[in-house]
């Protein structure tokens, strides 16, 4: 994953946390705002009818204004202007407080005004298992008065959160999501970190087998040029084989290279016009001689003119048709046979690559193209090869802006079409080449960033 993609998923990711965050705060103030009036609007009401109970029994009057007075968030004051007997109000409290569904502890005094203090009344309890952490009995007096009382819910924030345990339990699930987002960032990061110590070691490690692979490639042409290795068969024969394996090791080399140069974003296509239907006819003919050797058949037939040209780079892809070409052999039932097909059609060019192969099921179609990724087959390996010759071809299709698609069926074989847009007349097509270029170099620069 490339630092520019990191970095956007860390930013949109942390913008969508914290615009959540933001909205589940507003609905928890907001939730405790409402639970909070609502409490002290029921608190209210419930004190009056106490009061207007007391008042009826003592056969008096309420003051005309000042009843119910809140002093603190869960200390209120009554004023009732008449005496009041304990027993009567702790009975008349806890009527009104079941009566509006209001099961919160509270706690009352009477005012004496013989004795200029507040008269502890008692603490009642809905969950008496409470009452060991609360600090009781600090009831102020009030001044303004004459004949009161007074209540006190030292339990009224436990109570509201009571209240809120919908938005508590999803504010713990935002918790969560908030950890596991940045848990999966660390780890992102530590994963990258680690792929980029990987990806420069094989880098490394690549660049090093070239003075090697040089060295043998020119001992074997010697070897092969001296005229008493040529009269002996068998030295011969091993001297080929010397060359043609360091040639393979040579092409895997290479390739990787140029997969590393694509994933680090520094890879450049040498553009140039190219006569497809000549170079499609160097590549068959090249090809033809490794198949008949092996008893097989390339049939071919290019349905373009010699003026028809594209737009590309020469080496990838006279590659990436050899490889194609390559599988075909390689993957074949017992002779290769093979057909290349080629036409000029609604602007682009249309190649199709057909084998009479093994073919490949239908499950890993969609994942033929990834990286490293070959068909499992058990313990048997009758190809070789890293993975990598499909991914490379798919790289440079994309890097080229072209579409390559692949079908098969098991034991039947294996078709792949391409499509190549005309590097042309066409002013349309030529706008389309130049915006898909323009596209490939800011991904490139961005990639640099």
């Amino acid at each position: 994953m490339k630092n520019s993609t990191i970095l956007r998923v860390m930013i949109l990711g942390a913008i969508a946390i914290i615009g959540i965050i933001g909205v589940q705060a507003y609905w928890v103030v907001s939730t405790w705002n409402i639970n909070e009036e609502e409490f002290d609007q029921k608190i209210n009401l419930a004190l009056y009818e106490v009061a207007c109970s007391l008042a009826e029994l003592n056969n008096g009057e309420l003051p005309p204004r000042n009843i119910v007075n809140r002093r603190t968030s869960n200390y209120y004051v009554v004023n009732i202007d008449s005496e009041i007997d304990a027993s009567n109000l702790e009975y008349f409290l806890q009527k009104e407080f079941e009566r509006l569904a209001l099961y919160v502890d509270f706690e009352y005094a009477v005012y004496d005004c013989v004795t200029n203090r507040m008269v502890y009344g008692n603490y009642c309890s809905y969950s008496p298992e409470t009452k060991k952490n609360l600090e009781l009995g600090n009831l102020p007096k009030d001044d303004k008065f004459t004949y009161y009382f007074s209540v006190k819910f030292p339990t009224r924030s436990s109570y509201l959160f009571g209240q809120m345990q919908l938005s508590i339990f999803f504010s713990s699930i935002l918790l969560v999501v908030v950890l596991f987002f940045a848990y999966s960032m660390f780890v992102i990061l530590r994963q990258k970190r680690l792929s980029e110590l990987q990806k420069d070691f094989i880098n490394n490690m690549t660049h090093e087998f070239k003075t090697p692979i040089s060295t043998i490639k020119i001992a074997a042409d010697v070897f092969l040029s001296n005229s008493a290795v040529q009269e002996d068969q068998r030295l011969f024969r091993y001297a080929s084989i010397v060359r043609e394996q360091n040639q393979r090791l040579n092409n895997q080399v290479e390739k990787v290279l140029q997969l590393a140069k694509i994933e680090r974003g520094n890879f450049e296509l040498k553009w140039e016009r190219i006569p497809l239907k000549e170079t499609l006819q160097s590549i068959i003919e090249s090809t033809a001689v490794k198949v008949e050797k092996q008893g097989g058949e390339l049939k071919s037939r290019i349905d373009i003119g010699e003026e028809v040209a594209v737009m590309a780079d020469r080496l990838h892809l006279t590659n990436i048709l050899h490889n194609l070409l390559d599988n075909a052999v390689k993957y074949c039932k017992d002779v290769p046979k093979l057909t290349l097909r080629a036409r000029a059609r609604d602007g682009e060019v249309r190649i199709t690559i057909a084998d009479e192969g093994i073919g490949i099921p239908r499950e890993h179609l969609n994942k033929v193209f990834n990286k490293f990724y070959r068909i499992p087959t058990g313990n048997v390996h009758k190809v070789k090869g890293f993975g990598l010759g499909l991914y490379y071809v798919k790289s440079i299709c994309d890097a080229h802006g072209w579409r390559i698609r692949l079908d098969s069926q098991e034991g039947k074989g294996t078709c792949i079409y391409l499509s190549v847009p005309e590097a042309q007349r066409s002013t349309w097509v030529h706008w389309q080449r130049l915006w898909k270029m323009a596209r490939l170099r800011l991904r490139q620069l961005t990639a640099r960033a």
